[in-house]
């Protein structure tokens, strides 16, 4: 394997075409284009009433097998898969996330991809990009500031403080700021209570930017958004305390998708970036909506494993409906996560790996952690859905593993194995996975949800559990129990279940790797985001506030003497 640039390095080499011409290749006219630049560009929501009409094209879902902390590629992936698209003359646009800066100052890096399969401007992607995720923390917090206002000015609403759940955001991994106490210095400065700060991608501002579907339906999701309690239990929204107009104001221009270019200068939307586990994990509904309606293949990503991001994008964005299921899902794995589920080495947070351990041959690690792959295959095929699995191939995997976890995959019902090298080969190395994509997207799928809306609150979480993630029961809280009775009897007993757990792991503990069985999932309560439309049971220790590693990755970040950004990946 030749010895490849540094991810920074590749992008800005590249050589970039004007955003004007990427879009006019799709379909996208100037009148259309909101330029932020000549490489970025947002795009009028205007040309929805425009090709309302046109067919729609495929549509393919990449996922993955739950991952090491550091991820295994499916970013990389989901790009590499619409080169080799483009590569076999396909007419294809990706949609994806917008990364929050938490991870990129981090211990996980940028989500822009990797090697020669990238979505570029890099640097911008990765930082500010066009203020999306900005606008997302102004209009949280505006919310935030209007309810300690409310208190403070007599309360005329009746709020209970201790049943607040709006927080205030910010979109950097800030440990210190989880749990606060505001409102200190005296009556001046507002009614002291317990707070705390979410990362701004935790948001429900951001859930709800991903699955809007126009701006008169932002204003009204963010209207139903559920801020608190009154003393004797009735839910207090944004539209009672007369602030979803302001937020929408702050968020007309953020629901506008952005239009940028890959390494071989093929087009992405990238567009809203919800947690894929406090939240669904998936870019927004509109990019797809507009995608759909300009490309032959669009190719979607999900945020982490296939039982967190996959499943949600299935029971709950798919459930819009703008939208339509996918005609077959990828799922990417390495041998270095399979072999780690297998026991053949630990991968902690934050820890460097002793990559010595990862290259050494270990069949029985591999062969026991493919019992993970063969079950978010299993959970793909409940759906009634192909699925493709792509093995994303570092410098050391040997070919006796990538044999056996062919075999394996194709054992548990996969419609093909293949090798991805995109990240080395860009578009030359995803033409195989495309060729079995194409084939795949041939074929009759039997769509279904996992379950019907309709269903009780519990069996919806019980249906999850046991089927994803393969518990053998479910404890509730009488804290959840008492939450799951108000909701019911508050008519939110219809709504799609956003099941809030670690990414870690199939189960609730991140320290169970591989295929767990006969546990019991916790559910320790239940929330509710009536704005983005879902309830979320809390399974385990959830943080919706990262911190930061002891060795960031933002102390390797600066700017040279030319303005040039450099340690950027």
């Amino acid at each position: 394997m030749k010895k490849v640039p540094s991810d920074l390095e590749i992008a800005q080499a590249a050589k970039l075409k004007p955003i004007t011409e990427i879009a006019r290749r799709i379909g996208i006219r100037k009148d259309e284009l909101e330029l932020y630049g000549n490489y970025k560009a947002k795009i009028s929501l205007s040309i929805l009433d425009r090709i309302k009409n046109k067919p729609k094209g495929k549509f393919i879902d990449v996922t993955a097998v739950t991952p090491t902390p550091l991820g295994e590629g499916k970013t990389v992936t989901t790009i590499g898969l619409s080169l080799g698209l483009a590569k076999l003359g396909k007419k294809v646009i990706t949609t994806l996330r917008q990364p929050s800066m938490g991870p990129v100052f981090g211990i996980k890096g940028g989500a822009a991809g990797g090697g020669y399969s990238q979505v570029l401007p890099m640097e911008d992607i990765n930082l500010h990009f066009t203020g999306d995720i900005h606008a997302v923390g102004a209009a949280n917090n505006l919310l935030a500031a209007f309810i300690d206002n409310h208190l403070i000015k007599g309360n005329p609403l009746n709020i209970d403080p201790d049943s607040i759940v709006t927080r205030r955001c910010v979109d950097i991994s800030d440990r210190a700021l989880r749990q606060i106490k505001i409102g200190l210095g005296g009556s001046e400065n507002g009614i002291p209570r317990d707070t705390g700060f979410d990362i701004t991608v935790a948001s429900e501002v951001m859930a709800i930017l991903a699955l809007a579907e126009s701006l008169t339906d932002l204003r009204k999701r963010l209207s139903r958004m559920v801020i608190a309690l009154t003393h004797d239990g009735k839910p207090v929204t944004a539209e009672d305390i007369k602030c979803a107009g302001a937020m929408t104001v702050l968020l007309k221009d953020a629901l506008k998708p952005n239009l940028i270019q890959t390494t071989e200068n093929t087009p992405c939307i990238m567009h809203a970036g919800p947690f894929a586990n406090i939240a669904h994990g998936n870019n927004s509904v509109l990019a797809d909506m507009i995608a759909l309606r300009l490309a032959d293949y669009v190719v979607t990503e999900s945020g982490f494993g296939a039982d967190c991001g996959a499943e949600k994008f299935l029971d709950i964005k798919c459930r819009t409906s703008a939208l339509k299921p996918p005609d077959g899902i990828v799922l990417v794995c390495t041998v270095k996560a399979l072999k780690m589920h297998g026991g053949g080495f630990e991968a902690v947070p934050g820890k460097r790996l002793d990559m010595e351990v990862v290259k050494k041959e270990n069949i029985e690690a591999v062969k026991k952690g493919s019992e993970n792959l063969a079950k978010h295959i299993e959970n793909i095929k409940l759906f009634g859905l192909p699925v493709v699995v792509a093995i994303n191939r570092f410098e050391y995997d040997l070919e006796k593993e990538i044999g056996l976890i062919k075999s394996i995959a194709l054992e548990s019902g996969a419609t093909d194995v293949v090798v991805s090298e995109v990240w080395e080969k860009g578009g030359e190395g995803g033409k195989d996975l495309a060729r079995a994509v194409l084939k795949m997207c041939e074929q009759k799928s039997d769509f279904k949800f996992l379950y019907p809306l309709e269903a009780p609150i519990k069996e919806k979480i019980e249906t999850i559990a046991k089927k994803i993630y393969g518990a053998k029961d479910v404890e509730y809280s009488e804290e959840a129990n008492k939450k799951i009775d108000y909701y019911t009897k508050q008519g939110y007993a219809d709504l799609p279940i956003n099941m809030a757990k670690t990414h870690l792991s199939l189960s609730h503990d991140p320290k169970l790797k591989g295929r767990p069985r006969g546990f019991t999932l916790p559910v320790r309560d239940v929330r509710i985001s009536a704005g983005a439309g879902f309830l979320y049971p809390l399974c385990g220790t959830m943080r919706t506030m990262p911190g930061l590693p002891s060795v960031p990755a933002g102390t390797k970040v600066d700017i040279d003497k030319n303005g040039k950004i450099v340690g950027l990946f």
